[in-house]
């Protein structure tokens, strides 16, 4: 799609539509890929869990077990196990944490997906001429703060800003 400093001319609704389209499908594209990560970081978390398990299993046991001699065991080893078990715990916190960080951003992405594809529809279904379309789409990006999920694509609520705040020849 052209932008608006290549030409004066205003896009037609098709073209915006299909801008909010590809928008839209930009956004579950980074679903997709962050939902991966959410499902790796998820499968450490199991494993973190399980090595726990296995920790107070086998601190368990050997409690229940034959009292170590003083050569076995030293005052130490316990103190050494209690430590590695707080470390676990608080290394399984911060990736829960992080997993739930990354599921609201899924969220916030789908959301998005969704409200673009809402108004693709609503310029395809009640605007007939580009400039009104072009006109809904900054106020759109601006309250739902989309050049914020976009690092490496400008908007056109941020092309339209940088003209606004270009000189005038």
């Amino acid at each position: 799609m052209r932008t608006m400093k290549d030409d004066n001319q205003v896009p037609s609704v098709d073209e915006l539509v299909e801008y909010c389209q590809t928008q839209a499908g930009l956004l579950s594209g980074y679903v997709e890929t962050i939902s991966v990560e959410t499902d790796d970081l998820l499968d450490e978390i199991n494993e973190d869990i399980a090595e726990i398990r296995t920790h107070l299993a086998e601190r368990a046991n050997s409690t229940e077990g034959p009292t170590p001699s003083p050569t076995t065991t030293g005052p130490n080893d316990s103190q050494r196990n209690i430590t590695e078990l707080e470390q676990l715990e608080t290394e399984l916190k911060e990736k829960q944490t992080i997993a739930e960080a990354k599921r609201a951003r899924i969220a916030a992405f789908q959301d998005l997906a969704r409200a673009y594809i809402d108004v693709a529809e609503e310029l395809e279904s009640t605007i007939g001429d580009g400039r009104t379309a072009l006109a809904r789409i900054p106020h759109f990006e601006r309250g739902h703060d989309a050049p914020a999920y976009f690092d490496d694509r400008q908007t056109i609520l941020e092309a339209a800003t940088e003209s606004d705040e270009s000189p005038r020849k």
